[in-house]
């Protein structure tokens, strides 16, 4: 039982209806390394933060693929940016790995930083609605637009709608909460998971979210809004069914974190999150050797104009 995104949550007995507890010590830790992950641990200081530096990380990624590209597509010059060459020392080491690393994640890196700008920027999120020719979700009643994930986007969506839906008339019973469920389960044969968002009024629509068998897409997820006393479906709206849009923004959070590929995925995001470190302390190794050289030809340069001229003498004989 979810009570929002600050609220917490507890697991129930599906059968005896005892509290069973809240997350786990596990849990706790992991969900506070996503906040760091996401916005340095506070959403009102960090993100603008992390939101800036995945905007100036992408830059680096289009920037640096365009650097690597070779002036001669030569074989020889190929193998000297997407091999590693163990033979190398210091400066030619750093630039070696800097450039092969970098080639090879390059396009994962792409990826995790352009879902991460529509995750960061509002301005993005619409963006990717509108090239679609998608009607963006609306913002939240009485709020600046945040930047939501889509379920939240979706759960957004929801209580607007939730507030349109039809009110049951006076003095009818509410249909048995079991009784919207079995209707919920039997919209979807085969489904993989059902959460319920209970109205925020006792006489309002709940909305069912049915994640269906997993295909081409790894959570693909459907909204069914039911009549709280009849049972029957109000709206229904198949993940197949939503806009073109609506289906792309579903897909960034997958993109992102490498769920969309599956094990495999996670692990290729692992290993390309991994060479971008690898990028950054190579990137500086480079720019400390380059300051360094500049202070040392600097240093040159002024002790050869202080240094006394020799002197020329010319004898009469």
């Amino acid at each position: 039982m979810s009570f929002g995104r600050d609220g917490g949550a507890l697991f129930v007995d599906p059968y005896r209806g005892t509290v069973l507890g809240g997350f786990s010590r596990v849990h706790d830790m992991l969900h506070e390394v996503v906040e760091w992950h996401r916005w340095l641990g506070s959403r009102e200081i960090g993100r603008p933060i992390t939101g800036a530096a995945n905007l100036g990380f992408l830059g680096l990624v289009s920037l640096g693929a365009f650097l690597w590209w070779p002036r001669c597509w030569t074989s020889a010059a190929l193998r000297r940016v997407t091999r590693f060459d163990a033979s190398l020392r210091g400066r030619a080491r750093d630039f070696n790995w800097h450039n092969v690393i970098g080639i090879w994640c390059a396009p994962v890196l792409l990826v995790v930083t352009l879902t991460g700008l529509v995750m960061s920027y509002q301005w993005a999120n619409d963006l990717l609605y509108r090239v679609t020719f998608s009607e963006p979700p609306p913002p939240a009643p009485g709020a600046e637009r945040p930047t939501l994930p889509a379920g939240r986007a979706r759960g957004a969506e929801g209580r607007m709608r939730e507030e349109r839906s039809p009110r049951p008339a006076e003095g009818r019973a509410l249909a048995d909460p079991d009784a919207l469920w079995a209707r919920a389960e039997r919209q979807v044969p085969g489904w993989v998971l059902i959460s319920v968002r209970v109205p925020t009024r006792p006489d309002g629509a709940p909305t069912f979210v049915i994640q269906e068998p997993t295909g081409w897409h790894p959570t693909p997820r459907s909204q069914l809004t039911l009549d709280p006393v009849t049972a029957e479906v109000v709206r229904w709206e198949p993940f197949a069914g939503q806009s073109l849009g609506r289906r792309l923004r579903s897909w960034v959070r997958p993109l992102h974190t490498g769920e969309a590929g599956g094990p495999a995925g996670q692990a290729i995001a692992l290993v390309a999150s991994g060479g971008g470190a690898v990028l950054v302390w190579t990137g500086l190794a480079l720019a400390r050797r380059r300051f360094r050289g500049w202070r040392r030809r600097m240093s040159a340069a002024g002790a050869l104009s202080v240094s006394p001229q020799p002197r020329r003498e010319v004898s009469a004989d």
